[in-house]
């Protein structure tokens, strides 16, 4: 949530800090803003709505700027309004906020009754003005910050820009995410690393409880007590190109198609073609103590949790334990059955998902093993984790989730197999075949490669108002993904169900006027899900199969067609599945008029609970 970018050197920052921005949009879009410093005074602008709408007002900043910082914001406390945009500034003291102050409503009615007034709906105000008047008391920035710090609860992460220190900024570091950027005579801050790739690869990602001072010369590193704190450099590998769109309309597009690559190189990063066994050392799984796990509980938030119900399939018969899919929102709370021999797997794209941190913290007090499922290296949950499996997919900047989704399941598939490898377990239904492993990536080309077939049966459908998804097996989690992608991005109302379901509830919304999308593959469940799709054909529903091209059945009763290849493995089934799903959404949301890259409502990076 929010994007935050700083800079402190000796090159005019103005254009720098909106190109960060312009990375960091996907954080959050409600509003924006940006302040610099020159001569010792500060110069603000702030525009909401998207970044476009702060373009324009540039031309009003000093272009000679050598420090500042911008934000972004997804709106927590106060609507997306330009008082409430970030940066919030008084008395030449300024403040960049991602996270949320849980106990601000006290400080605010304490500050107010000492005659504080207040010009913002947001809790970051409380920040500034407490800031202010330890600033007017304490020997030092640094002991003012020590301060403050004693006097705040919640998760955040803070920009700061104190007058009579123009040359330099303070930083905050507490559950939202913030790296450091290092250069010569100049460094930078973020957010997200999206915003320094095309400065410089050198960083530091600074951890929980930590704050510090970045200047022209270099950088200081403290704990909240003040203490010296020793400073880890890190490399980023990322390419400036990852985080552009390459020719591609669209982030989303690009993500979607960039997915038969991230499969090929996760192949031959994860299988030993010649004992056909998983690479447990190159994946990260060689930290884990197969022999302690005696049952095991996945947890994650949105997609991530739907790529948890498709690991169930696989990874509870090769564990040999049971297996519980969790809400990292609700794991916690209901005090859940975790011990020294659990196993609690954490899945996210960013690392950083403040439900997910939280539940892995819960979980290692007491006493599990934690294995974190994760594309971003050097962020929260990682550090938490005893082992991590990183997908490697490269940067995800759309904000509704394609590659990131299909290198979660496929992470699931290696994992399975090496539970299965570790039991000794042996047949078809344990086998990864590596033959179907090679073509996974050229069915999934086959599949982005018929966008436009797909974009046609679009044209038919995307008015609709209502959708319903249905499958069985894997591909009912495929069918909540499914839905997820639709409303996400069209705001198309859209349920996903498990076909068997539909009988005890769901038919009811069934009629000429329900588009119905049928997830059919050849496997266990074939016979069931036609029979499903016949009570919906008898109940005049407009039925749209994804499955075999070459089926009978399903040209009988659909009355389009989603051609998907079958390759007989029902977690990479489920792979290819997902993607003519994303295609489809895709295309109706952009038939619809919508921003697929930047839905209403929503950021990529959840920090806030």
């Amino acid at each position: 949530m929010c994007g935050i970018i700083g800079y402190v050197g000796t090159k005019p920052c103005v254009e720098t800090l909106f190109d960060g921005l312009r990375r960091l949009e996907y954080r959050g879009y409600d509003s924006a803003g940006i302040a610099v410093v020159d001569n010792n005074k500060i110069h603000l602008i702030k525009a909401a709505g998207k970044l476009s709408q702060l373009q324009p007002l540039l031309s009003e900043l000093p272009k000679q700027a050598v420090v500042g910082m911008g934000h972004t914001r997804w709106a927590t406390h106060g609507p997306p309004v330009i008082k409430n945009a970030h940066p919030h500034v008084t008395d030449g003291l300024a403040i960049v906020h991602n996270g949320i102050i849980e106990n601000y409503r006290d400080l605010k009615a304490g500050l107010e009754a000492g005659g504080v007034k207040f010009s913002s709906d947001t809790d970051t105000e409380v920040i500034l003005h407490l800031l202010r008047q330890e600033l007017n008391t304490a020997m030092s920035p640094k002991a003012a910050i020590v301060s403050l710090l004693k006097k705040l609860k919640g998760a955040f992460s803070l920009g700061i820009m104190i007058p009579g220190a123009a040359k330099e900024m303070y930083l905050v570091k507490l559950g939202s995410p913030l790296v450091i950027g290092l250069g010569q005579g100049e460094n930078y801050f973020a957010s997200d690393v999206a915003a320094l790739i095309s400065h410089t690869k050198r960083t530091v990602v600074m951890k929980d409880g930590q704050f510090a001072r970045i200047d022209t010369k270099g950088i200081n590193l403290w704990d909240f007590d003040g203490k010296d704190l020793p400073i880890e450099e890190s490399v980023l590998e990322w390419s400036a190109d990852s985080v552009e769109r390459g020719g591609y309309s669209t982030f989303m597009m690009k993500e979607i198609f960039e997915q038969p690559a991230v499969m090929g190189r996760f192949i031959t990063r994860a299988m030993d073609p010649k004992s056909g066994k998983v690479k447990l050392k190159d994946l990260g799984l060689d930290g884990i103590d197969f022999k302690r796990i005696k049952n095991i509980h996945m947890v994650a938030c949105g997609t991530a949790y739907y790529s948890g119900m498709v690991g169930k399939y696989m990874l509870e018969p090769a564990a040999r334990v049971p297996v519980n899919v969790e809400l990292a929102s609700e794991f916690r709370y209901r005090n859940p059955f975790v011990n020294s021999d659990s196993l609690v797997i954490a899945i996210t794209q960013s690392g950083e998902t403040l439900d997910t941190v939280e539940s892995v913290k819960h979980a290692k007090e007491k006493g599990a093993q934690i294995l974190a499922i994760c594309n971003k290296k050097h962020t929260e949950i990682p550090r938490h984790a005893h082992a991590t499996l990183y997908m490697e997919c490269g940067p995800e900047i759309g904000v509704a989730s394609t590659k990131a989704f299909t290198a979660m399941v496929m992470s699931q598939v290696f994992l399975a197999a090496a539970f299965a490898d570790f039991n000794k377990l042996a047949g078809k239904e344990h086998a990864l075949d590596l033959e179907q492993l090679k073509l996974l990536p050229v069915y999934m080309q086959r599949v982005a490669d018929s966008s436009e077939q797909i974009h046609q049966v679009a044209t038919k459908y995307y008015e609709g108002s209502h959708f319903l998804y249905l499958g069985r097996g894997v591909n009912c989690p495929i069918a909540y993904e499914g839905a997820l992608k639709l409303k996400e991005i069209s705001y198309i109302h859209a349920e996903g169900y498990g076909a068997g379901e539909l009988k005890h509830g769901p038919i009811a919304l069934v009629d000429r006027n329900m588009p119905i999308m049928a997830i059919v593959s050849k496997d266990r469940y074939y016979d069931k899900t036609i029979a499903n799709i016949e009570e919906v054909r008898a109940r005049d529903g407009r039925v749209i199969g994804l499955g075999p091209d070459d089926d009978v059945q399903m040209k009988k009763l659909c009355h389009d067609i989603i051609p998907c290849p079958q390759i007989g493995h029902e977690g990479l089934q489920a792979i290819l599945n997902v993607v003519p799903l994303q295609l489809f959404a895709y295309h109706v949301a952009v038939l619809r008029g919508a921003d697929v890259d930047q839905p209403r409502n929503l950021a990529k990076s959840v920090t806030v609970e």
